[in-house]
């Protein structure tokens, strides 16, 4: 639905942050956005509003945009001026959050192609209003590993001549076998953990997604295995309980638990 390509000889272009619906008047005043030259402010199409601010057309050209994605911190910024205006209008009123460079040639633009998506965004406010977005990751606990030592290095292996004892391979090779058998069971008790966690996450939220899990890396410490990545649509009378649950199932399973929000539900709102 947008305009990604304003053309570069135009003075200006119409950046579109989100679309709510609210008859109060907005808290905006000090909310910058991702433009110092003109204030964000609200556009109205029928009976919703965008949030908007004129930009400098040049500064999002597909040129600017693509060295814009290869400099991270550059990108952050814009990232974070794009969240703090979603952010402060989802305080005050049911919003759905666009896309990062959401953009039109100007104001008419912006507000026929917007008034097309009505129905859209009517359906996506309905879904989310007086709800949260909340995540949880569940880790695997990780279990330090003894080093396993070869048939030449068992304590009653004969010094001379280096041969191992009889036996002494297949006691290896059982071991080694008994040990991946232990990673397998502990990985499958993980996997039933994370279904047990989702199944009662979803008795409280009214609608979840499960993500890609994240490496160790990603994860932010080596020790530790992913095994439930997802976020949950919750109503907001029930965040308390969903922090409860959290606890409580952090108790009964042993289980690293992270619950993060509440957030903006960017995850529940559709392709808008």
């Amino acid at each position: 639905m947008t305009e990604r390509s304003p053309r570069a000889s135009d003075t200006n272009a119409m950046y579109v942050y989100a679309v709510c619906r609210t008859e109060d008047r907005l808290p905006l005043d000090g909310v910058p956005g991702v433009s110092r030259d003109a204030p964000v402010r609200p556009l109205s199409f029928g009976a919703l509003t965008a949030i908007v601010q004129t930009v400098r057309a040049a500064e999002f050209t597909d040129e600017a945009w693509q060295d814009r994605l290869a400099d991270e911190p550059e990108l952050e910024r814009y990232a974070r001026a794009h969240h703090e205006v979603v952010s402060a209008v989802a305080a005050h009123a049911p919003t759905v959050p666009l896309p990062l460079a959401t953009l039109y040639h100007g104001e008419d633009s912006a507000r026929l192609a917007l008034t097309k998506e009505s129905a859209r965004f009517h359906t996506a406010l309905k879904r989310i209003a007086r709800h949260a977005e909340w995540g949880v990751k569940v880790y695997a606990a990780h279990v330090p590993q003894k080093r396993e030592s070869s048939p030449a290095e068992e304590p009653n292996a004969p010094a001379a001549p280096p041969r191992p004892a009889p036996g002494a391979g297949r006691a290896y090779l059982d071991r080694k076998r008994n040990l991946q058998a232990r990673r397998e069971q502990r990985q499958e008790d993980s996997l039933r953990v994370a279904e047990a966690v989702d199944a009662d996450m979803n008795r409280i939220a009214t609608a979840s997604r499960r993500l890609r899990t994240h490496g160790p890396a990603a994860a932010g410490d080596d020790r530790r295995t992913q095994v439930l990545n997802a976020t949950y649509l919750v109503a907001e009378h029930r965040a308390a309980e969903l922090a409860l649950l959290a606890q409580t199932l952090r108790e009964r399973t042993g289980a690293q638990i992270e619950l993060s929000g509440p957030w903006v539900p960017y995850s529940f709102v559709g392709e808008v």
